[in-house]
């Protein structure tokens, strides 16, 4: 039951270990990740990742330059001995996901909520285009 932490992890990872490896080592130190959808529509760039049974208070949220980072942790309310369980599939725990975010946004307009289990936030694009132009100087 140990390999369900990593269960967020993409499954190519542990593709070449076959069929008789199939159960990937769990690493104390390692976050699952989240899936995302991330997706624009004329004004936004959209995040999308389903956090059941997350608080909002258990989950940060950051912008830095063009990166998107989620970090939270899933926790169980009750303690179940593992021999008690017939199935462990669900995953507890910490997780975390970086996104690198395909246009620029205003990081100081942007709203994130959860409903329903599904975090969604909302990165506001930003109106202008930073582009620098660079002279070139030449030899004399």
């Amino acid at each position: 039951m140990a390999w369900l932490k990593n269960i967020f992890k993409k499954s190519d990872e542990y593709a070449e270990e076959g069929a008789e490896g199939m159960e990937p080592q769990e690493t104390e130190d390692e976050d699952g990740q989240l899936a995302l959808d991330v997706y624009q529509d004329k004004d936004n760039v959209i995040v999308k990742s389903t956090v059941a049974g997350v608080k909002p208070e258990d989950i940060d949220i950051s912008i830095s330059d063009d990166m998107l980072t989620i970090r939270g942790e899933r926790r169980r309310e009750e303690e179940v001995n593992e021999k008690d369980y017939f199935y462990q599939e669900c995953y507890w725990g910490s997780f975390s996901r970086s996104v690198e975010l395909p246009v620029t946004v205003d990081s100081e307009r942007a709203e994130a909520d959860i409903k329903d289990g599904i975090l969604t936030i909302i990165l506001p694009k930003t109106s202008g285009t930073k582009t620098k132009k660079v002279r070139v100087r030449g030899e004399g």
